[in-house]
């Protein structure tokens, strides 16, 4: 646990920051923005002291980091406070709960930063992976220029999956799920990063309990320090990226739908595959080659069932 939380005052916000007087980018790293997911706190907190004690240097620019985004559910040791703090990452003049007081104090610190690395984990088992936004468009969804820098960003954390191209299918979702989500449920830190003019990531370094993501989420720290330059590292480089680009949501329409077997997420499949059936019968047929993505045999009715992702190797 974050030593610097404490029953005392389990809500309070700390964000460590170091600047130099060379010019060069501005680099934000959250951790613990759904309280039980610790392993970035952990990771953050070695880089807090390394730069404390001198083993690390700033060489330039700005860095700052918030080690637990959510002290009120990272002292719980649950995913959310009062709600998921990465859906509806909107500032408002209305805060209603925890989270919305928190949002309304971590955007400003989003909007003075050019670069996110938001730092996550997942229960169960899996390959940890980083997630990308949007391709370069000037739609009204989510317009962005800086898709090369947002790609370099998240090869440089050291992990051969990447999955490209959140928001877009989410709508999707939206517009099938009957009302039951809503678009805003899509904003999380770093669709409101990109939204500012900034661009980010977000790293699913490994399984909750797992020491191994603490190690991982040490490395995707090294990995964007190294890529800006901001300090002396050195990361290895990964020969080989496989990159998922989600391009179609399928919601679970009644209790009795079915998937064809506990699909896990990157399972890849072919052309024609058989997915799930509907209740009714209907099947549910793959309409290209290529990979599941998130999953959720147990989904609730008109809530996203599983994502379907075209997969490039490169």
């Amino acid at each position: 646990m974050d030593t610097t939380i404490s029953a005392d005052q389990p809500e309070a916000l700390r964000s460590y920051g170091w600047a130099t007087a060379t010019p060069g980018p501005s680099l934000l790293i959250f951790g613990a923005v759904h309280g039980n997911e610790q392993s970035g706190t952990h990771a953050i907190r070695r880089w807090i002291e390394r730069f404390e004690s001198g083993q690390a240097r700033l060489k330039r620019g700005r860095l700052t980091m918030v080690p637990v985004a959510n002290p009120k559910a990272f002292f719980k040791n649950e995913r959310e406070g009062d709600r998921n703090l990465n859906r509806n990452f909107v500032p408002t003049d209305k805060p209603q709960n925890f989270e919305d007081h928190v949002v309304n104090a971590l955007a400003p610190l989003l909007e003075s930063h050019d670069a996110l690395l938001d730092l996550h984990s997942y229960s169960g088992d899996g390959v940890p992976f980083a997630m990308t936004g949007p391709l370069n468009n000037t739609g009204t969804l989510e317009p962005f220029a800086r898709q090369l820098e947002e790609e370099a960003f998240a090869k440089a954390v050291g992990l051969p999956t990447i999955v490209q191209g959140w928001l877009e299918v989410y709508d999707k979702a939206v517009q099938a799920s009957n009302g039951a989500i809503r678009a805003e449920h899509g904003i999380g830190t770093n669709e409101f990063m990109r939204s500012r003019g900034g661009y980010a990531i977000t790293v699913e370094s490994g399984s909750h309990a797992d020491p191994e993501a603490i190690e991982i989420a040490d490395r995707c720290i090294a990995g964007v320090l190294n890529l800006l330059d901001m300090a002396d590292v050195t990361v290895e480089p990964v020969a080989r990226y496989t990159t998922h680009h989600m391009k179609d949501v399928f919601m679970r329409q009644h209790k009795d739908d079915k998937m064809t077997r506990e699909w896990q997420n990157f399972d890849p499949f072919k052309t024609g595959d058989l997915l799930a059936t509907r209740a009714d019968g209907t099947q549910i047929l793959a309409p290209f080659d290529g990979c599941m993505i998130f999953p959720q045999s147990d989904a609730e009715v008109n809530r996203e069932w599983f994502y379907l992702a075209l997969t490039d190797h490169a």
